[in-house]
């Protein structure tokens, strides 16, 4: 039994889903079913009950999943462990930053910087809200500013803004407008980019938008916005993104950039929706608490962060 197997048994039990599973995994379905299967060989046990249409976990399996999570969180817990116990000659604090990233909230990341000079030498890491969240969970990174919701077992939490979210519509049929409804966009197709290069909270977006009547969806297998804006302005399609200031004005999400523009795409808000996208800053309790190795790092965040951050 490897490490792996753990870690492929968790996501699946996570999922409940071996293609969901695998998604988040960046692998094949295939692999990772029978990387399950040899563990579940090595174990003598099923621990999933599977056909073509459900996956749920057996006794065994229920059974494993807590004792799993615990060495995966300690093996995790490695890297940071042996910098705590060497001491504090190692005084670099890595912050998470997602693209887009609101620029008020860098603003406050260079105040931190500044606060905590003397003591801590912070440098920026990029990249999307998952692949950070997953590193302050390991403890590559100190904290993160990501987009949320975040639900992990042993983060906290700071919600620092909400910005407003609109609709990228083409120019030619929406130019003239000043504002659009949902049930205006049901013979229209929601387009995203690839999995993964949008926050989670695009997830719920979609919840709203079949509620709404709006059941037409396609994926882009690139995650480059601007091909999402290209495409829109074939018309018949929309996406949903940062509302920017103006009829004509340009929003982003994960992975873009702010303040585009584009003759043939408009973002408009919604009348019957207040979509917003949230970003916080997120670490680990325990290494915030007072014998943390970031106690002092996260004391001087929070005073950084706190005052509420007025996306307009």
């Amino acid at each position: 039994m490897e490490i792996f197997h753990l870690r492929y048994f968790v996501a699946v039990a996570e999922n409940l889903s071996f293609s969901r599973a695998a998604r988040q995994l960046h692998m094949a379905t295939s692999p990772l079913s029978q990387r399950v299967r040899d563990l579940e060989r090595e174990l003598d046990q099923r621990l999933f009950d599977r056909d073509s249409h459900h996956v749920a976990l057996t006794r065994a399996g229920a059974a494993l999943l807590p004792v799993a999570k615990d060495i995966l969180s300690r093996f995790d817990d490695i890297p940071w462990q042996l910098r705590r116990a060497l001491g504090p000659e190692r005084r670099a604090a890595y912050v998470g930053v997602v693209p887009a990233l609101h620029p008020r909230l860098r603003e406050r990341l260079v105040q931190l910087e500044g606060r905590c000079a003397e003591d801590f030498d912070v440098k920026r890491w990029p990249g999307n809200s998952g692949n950070l969240l997953s590193a302050v969970q390991r403890g590559d990174l100190a904290m993160a500013l990501l987009h949320l919701p975040v639900h992990a077992e042993g983060i906290e939490v700071l919600e620092l803004l909400r910005e407003p979210l609109g609709a990228l519509l083409p120019a030619a049929e929406f130019g003239s407008r000043s504002s659009v409804s949902l049930s205006e966009l049901r013979d229209h197709t929601y387009v995203t980019s690839a999995p993964g290069t949008l926050p989670t909270y695009f997830d719920q977006l979609k919840v709203r938008l079949k509620a709404a009547g709006i059941h037409k969806e396609t994926t882009l297998n690139i995650g480059d916005y601007a091909s999402v804006r290209e495409i829109v302005a074939n018309g018949s399609i929309f996406a949903i993104t940062l509302l920017g200031s103006g009829n004509s004005g340009g929003g982003s999400t994960e992975g873009t950039s702010r303040g585009y523009g584009n003759e043939a795409s408009v973002v408009l808000p919604f009348r019957d929706f207040s979509p917003a996208l949230p970003t916080g800053l997120v670490w680990r309790r325990d290494r915030a608490e007072p014998e943390g190795d970031l106690h002092g790092l996260v004391s001087e965040a929070k005073e950084v962060f706190s005052p509420p951050v007025d996306p307009s």
